[in-house]
């Protein structure tokens, strides 16, 4: 069973929808009985990185993905989610993060014809063999909405890179901690894929 987290961050229910897709079972929860029963655990999110923390922090959900992350316990960051899991993001600054990851989440720089936030379909690079790509082609296709980017500090732990007036490391794998950038509950058949791939992968520290 996949708990998707809830810290009324969004984006809750299109995960849940696409998982229920794939036939797989979901359950959007904070409970922490319900987390720890879960196989697999998924943090989604839209919104402000500060806030978010908050609201992490409020529900004690930094504290059940600190020990799922202990467990070896797979876990998939989306998009805010993605963030949450790293030291902190220049959009708010003094907020700590997860420090489950290594890396800067910054600002997309200001770029003439450039819009921000980036919303839309951009293709990927992929690299470093990422479970979560297995067996999706090269350069595909994903959905981004966001004006904050990741700078791993691990170039080994990049496995999909794009490119948005700067490069965005934009999928990372460490271990059984997942990240994306995109929404692969929202890029059509290349983001089932991904999350397909994701229920697949076996738990346990490596």
């Amino acid at each position: 069973m996949i708990a998707i987290l809830d810290y009324d961050a969004g984006n809750l229910k299109s995960v849940e929808k696409a998982l229920a897709f794939l036939r797989e079972e979901s359950i959007i929860t904070r409970d922490r009985h319900e987390v720890k029963r879960a196989d697999k655990l998924i943090l989604p999110g839209v919104g402000s990185f500060g806030a978010a923390m908050e609201q992490l922090k409020k529900y004690e959900i930094d504290q059940m993905l600190e020990e799922a992350a202990e467990e070896g316990k797979p876990l998939l960051g989306i998009c805010l989610g993605l963030q949450l899991l790293f030291d902190g993001s220049e959009e708010s600054h003094g907020v700590e993060g997860l420090h489950l990851l290594k890396g800067s989440i910054l600002r997309i720089p200001d770029q003439e014809g450039l819009k921000i936030p980036h919303i839309g379909w951009n293709s990927l690079k992929l690299e470093h063999n990422g479970r979560l790509f297995q067996d999706i082609h090269t350069e595909p296709y994903v959905y981004f909405v966001h004006s904050y980017y990741l700078k791993a500090k691990d170039e080994c732990s990049v496995k999909a890179s794009t490119e948005y007036g700067v490069s965005i490391h934009a999928s990372v794998e460490q271990g059984n901690i997942f990240a994306c950038q995109f929404h692969p509950e929202k890029s059509s058949s290349v983001g089932l894929k991904m999350l397909s791939n994701f229920a697949k992968t076996q738990g346990g520290n490596e």
